[in-house]
């Protein structure tokens, strides 16, 4: 696996890549990877001839008073896990070049899908995301891109942004990975303590629970479904910041039973952020 760091000398590589016939696969990341990342990977090295992987700390997806300066950063150790899954290239940009003096240039994205959800409580966020991704793709070159379905939201807003954008990217979402008690992976799971990743267990617990109870019922409303989910959730964690029902590919809230569904929140569980999602296809 190569390291490379300069964007001038990643395009040239692949390039040529492609010049010899071969498919890439990209793996976006920010770092301190777990299996949930290493599964994009896997999938990638199974359907491309080359994979790359980006490690980035965007800041501008971050806000004031967001964990920016915490986000751990474990570049030796993200970087042996990539040799043992065999990714080709591993592309670790510094802020400096990714926003050089000067830098001008954000894509905006819809209030539709910008300003719900997780946006409503990150202004700007999606903005940050969409502008790294952006230039990401642009510095990669025609790919399939590999996104996990535990960030439904930001999966959402950026095959948005490959399809307004006109870019020659195919959008793989690959399932959430669980740990065996079913929490979702997220680097973020680092932060809690023993105790505050046993309470952490009731948001993926209640989700399924919504799930089973709503394809029980296959009709009507559940606003009784929802609020009884927001109360077990309120036993457990410290903070409930949302816990909506949406159409999965507008993200526009549901309030009675249709054929596909997306169901999502964000908790805090001490001072930590959590976000998880089930899919619903009755």
């Amino acid at each position: 696996m190569k390291l490379i760091r300069d964007p001038g000398k990643l395009q040239p590589i692949l390039e040529k890549e492609r010049a010899r016939g071969k498919t890439v696969g990209f793996v976006p990341t920010m770092g301190a990877l777990h299996e949930g990342h290493l599964s994009l990977v896997h999938a990638s090295n199974r359907e491309n001839d080359v994979t790359v992987v980006s490690i980035f700390v965007n800041p501008a997806q971050f806000g004031k008073n967001e964990d920016y300066a915490k986000y751990p950063r474990v570049l030796a150790e993200d970087t042996k896990k990539l040799r043992a899954v065999k990714a080709d290239y591993l592309f670790c940009p510094s802020v400096a070049v990714m926003y050089p003096e000067g830098y001008a240039t954000f894509v905006d994205v819809s209030p539709r899908l910008a300003n719900v959800l997780c946006g409503r409580f990150r202004p700007g966020h999606f903005r940050g995301v969409a502008t790294v991704v952006a230039k990401l793709l642009n510095i990669i070159g025609p790919c399939r891109l590999y996104l996990g379905a535990k960030d439904f939201q930001q999966a959402t807003v950026i095959s948005q942004l490959v399809r307004d954008l006109d870019l020659p990217t195919r959008v793989r979402v690959m399932p959430t990975v669980r740990e065996k008690d079913r929490l979702a992976m997220s680097s973020r799971n680092r932060y809690l303590s023993p105790h505050e990743r046993r309470r952490a267990l009731a948001i993926s617990r209640v989700l399924f629970a919504f799930k089973r109870d709503l394809l029980r019922e296959k009709r009507g409303g559940f606003a009784g479904l929802k609020a009884r989910a927001i109360r077990e959730l309120q036993k457990n964690v410290d903070r409930v910041q949302y816990f909506e029902v949406v159409e999965p590919g507008t993200l526009v809230p549901l309030k009675k039973h249709q054929k596909n569904m997306a169901v999502l929140t964000a908790c805090f569980v001490g001072k930590t952020r959590l976000i998880d999602n089930v899919i619903i296809r009755a």
